[in-house]
């Protein structure tokens, strides 16, 4: 049987903390910032998100693969993790629609898993301990071969990756006759933000992260969308400059994780890395507008400054994050421009929060008129 070769495996942590487990018979070894995900389903969207880049990636639910792979299921071009850590790798699928098995579409890009690992005493021990580098290591490699290897892994703070993610050249999405036209600003973008505005009537022009501002303006769309993303938002001081521009046109503007970072830096606010991130599909959120709670799907490593934000003249809180507070979403004040931390786009179950687009068409009505 081809799933045999389950030989020991490790992972190591930047702090020299190791937590054994198996191979699920894929040999190598991968290296990312240690991440969880609480999510007790949508694994496949969660292994293509272009904003978990760089990212080992531990699924809190103890059961991984039991419902296979769909090509339908997938939020960009391929598998984005660095790598999986799992309690129960399940082999074989029971979805009938199901187009193969987790562990073959693993095996045709050879990402490295690690399983039988106690996941509740390792997402513990980071949510103690912090996010931080770690390796998984599947092929027996000395333990000091791969601290020294894990000591050369740049820390996320700081780091730039949205440009190993976003589209190298322009394209298109949705139908060239709908009424609205978007620029999109693909920092990483998720393919269901696309099938969202889709559905509301917008042909999307998808931009790479380094376009200029002359470059999207040329579209002449009726509205700026800013991406989510991997990565520092800090050192995208291109985009930042880009994003300045794009508000000083009047056309209403909407982000989504890191495009919402990018609105609050290019005001001036800032951002910080977190502790340990949210990362899950039933993050609690209050409307500060309405004074009602959003389940919603979350996913970032890193938010904006929340007293820079309430003291700043010209911008709004719009959403708290009610577990510990942070900003979850925001709004200008002399401006049709609005972002949230959170993915709207999502939906995992709640549709809680896809009322965000349709104020995105809302606004863009309201600046034709």
């Amino acid at each position: 049987m081809k799933y045999s070769n389950r030989k020991p495996a490790i992972l190591l942590l930047s702090d020299g903390t190791i937590f054994h487990g198996k191979s699920i018979g894929i040999e190598g070894t991968a290296f990312g910032e240690v991440c969880f995900n609480t999510g007790m389903t949508g694994y496949q969207e969660i292994f293509t998100d272009p904003s978990y880049f760089g990212q080992i990636m531990v699924a809190t639910n103890p059961h991984i693969g039991n419902y296979g792979v769909h090509k339908n299921e997938v939020d960009s071009d391929g598998i984005k993790i660095a790598g999986l850590v799992c309690k129960n790798f399940s082999f074989n699928y029971s979805r009938p629609d199901a187009s193969e098995s987790l562990y073959d579409y693993f095996e045709e890009v050879n990402l490295v898993v690690i399983s039988d690992v106690d996941t509740r005493a390792l997402v513990s021990y980071i949510r103690d301990n912090g996010a931080m580098n770690s390796v998984i290591c599947t092929d027996g490699t000395p333990i000091e071969e791969l601290k020294a290897k894990l000591a050369l892994v740049p820390n996320m703070k700081g780091l730039e990756l949205a440009s190993k993610v976003s589209t190298k050249t322009p394209y298109f999405f949705g139908n060239e006759k709908a009424t609205y036209k978007i620029a999109a600003l693909d920092l990483g973008i998720k393919t269901n933000i696309l099938r969202c505005l889709e559905a509301r009537d917008c042909y999307i022009k998808v931009f790479p992260y380094n376009a200029s501002f002359e470059e999207l303006k040329a579209f002449n769309p009726d509205g700026y969308f800013l991406s989510n993303g991997p990565g520092d938002p800090d050192p995208l001081k291109e985009v930042q400059e880009v994003t300045r521009q794009i508000l000083k046109t009047e056309t209403p503007v909407f982000g989504i994780c890191l495009g919402h970072q990018m609105i609050a830096l290019a005001n001036g606010i800032s951002t910080y890395k977190m502790f340990n991130g949210h990362r899950g599909i039933n993050h609690p959120v209050k409307n500060m507008i309405t004074n009602k709670g959003e389940i919603t799907s979350q996913n970032h490593g890193f938010a904006v400054n929340k007293e820079e934000l309430e003291n700043h003249p010209d911008f709004e809180i719009t959403h708290l994050h009610l577990n510990d507070g942070t900003v979850a979403g925001m709004k200008m004040i002399s401006k049709s421009c609005f972002s949230v931390q959170y993915h709207p786009e999502a939906s995992p179950g709640p549709h809680d929060a896809a009322y965000l687009f349709d104020q995105f068409i809302d606004n863009i009505k309201l600046s034709n008129n």
